[in-house]
């Protein structure tokens, strides 16, 4: 009986996660906690068997993973003219 609510904390730890990340400044800490929020979701839409969501949350997770590999190894091109928060707070 403890098992399902284990998963569904888990589910909302992701969500909030995930909602959490979008305010982050530095992309490095936005890609870890936007990896670790979709992995919270990887696994409850296991546990509902929910392919579609299933495939979902491992794609974000592969990317973000990608993405932050790419910073930490200085892999990643940040273009300056779209970057929308440095543009806000120039104004």
């Amino acid at each position: 009986m403890i098992y399902p609510v284990i998963l569904k904390i888990i589910a909302i730890l992701g969500i909030i996660l995930i909602s959490y990340a979008i305010f982050l400044e530095t992309e490095k800490k936005q890609d870890i906690v936007f990896m670790i929020g979709f992995l919270c979701l990887f696994f409850y839409a296991l546990s509902i068997q929910n392919l579609i969501f299933i495939i979902a949350m491992a794609i974000f997770t592969i990317v973000s993973l990608i993405e932050f590999l790419e910073i930490l190894f200085g892999l990643h091109k940040e273009h300056d003219k779209y970057n929308l928060k440095k543009i806000i707070r120039n104004k």
